[in-house]
C-alpha cells in the first residue's frame, strides 16, 4: 500500500459511511452544490472520476447499480474499483496524459479525487443532515494544497463557486468548505 491508496482508502470510506446512512427519502434532498440535490453528488463523482482517470488507462467501473436506483451502491462500486487500481502497483502507477501533463493513476487519484472526495463528504452530509465533521488531517492537507495553487484555475474551471467569506478565525475546516464556495 502507498500513502496514495492508504489515503484514498480512509477519506472514501467516510464518504461511504455517509452515502450508507442516507436514508432512502433524503436522495433527493437539496445539496450544496448550486441546482444539485444529494443524489447528484455521487453522480457527479460517477460521471467525471472514470473519464478523467480511469477511461485513459481501461479500468471500468461496473454500470451496475445505476446512481437513479441505488446512488450507495454506485458510490460503492466506483470507489471499490478506484481502490483496487491504488491497490495494484502495476496499475497504480500506470502513466498517462491529462491535459495538465503526465500522471500516474495514483498520482491523479491522489490530485484530483480525493480532495473531491473530501469535499463532498461535507455536501452529502450537509444534505442529508449527517454529521459533517471532516478528518482534520486531510482537511489541512487539501487546505495548505489548494489555498497554493492559483484561484482561477479553481475557480474558471468551474471546479469550485465564488469563496465564501468567513471569520479569520474560524477552523480549518470552516475555512475549506468556505474558500470551496459553499456556506458553512
Amino acid at each position: 500500500m502507498t500513502d496514495y491508496s492508504d489515503r484514498y482508502r480512509k477519506v472514501a470510506g467516510k464518504f461511504t459511511e455517509v452515502a450508507r446512512a442516507v436514508p432512502d427519502d433524503a436522495w433527493d434532498n437539496p445539496a450544496p452544490c448550486d441546482g444539485w440535490v444529494a443524489r447528484d453528488v455521487v453522480r457527479h463523482m460517477a460521471e467525471w472520476f472514470p473519464s478523467m482517470f480511469l477511461d485513459p488507462v481501461e479500468i471500468r467501473v461496473p454500470a451496475e447499480p445505476s446512481v437513479d436506483d441505488d446512488p450507495a451502491g454506485a458510490w460503492i462500486a466506483l470507489s471499490d474499483t478506484i481502490q483496487r487500481a491504488l491497490d495494484d502497483p502495476e496499475v497504480a502507477t500506470t502513466e498517462f496524459e491529462m491535459r495538465m501533463g503526465t500522471f500516474t493513476v495514483e498520482q491523479a487519484v491522489d490530485m484530483f479525487a480525493t480532495g473531491d472526495v473530501l469535499v463532498h463528504t461535507w455536501d452529502l452530509a450537509r444534505a442529508t443532515g449527517q454529521d459533517e465533521t471532516l478528518d482534520a488531517e486531510e482537511v489541512h492537507r487539501l487546505y495548505e494544497a489548494i489555498t497554493e495553487i492559483d484561484e482561477s484555475l479553481l475557480r474558471d474551471g468551474g471546479q469550485y463557486g465564488p469563496r465564501v467569506e468567513v471569520p479569520d478565525d474560524a477552523d480549518e475546516q470552516t475555512k475549506l468548505i468556505a474558500y470551496s464556495g459553499r456556506t458553512p
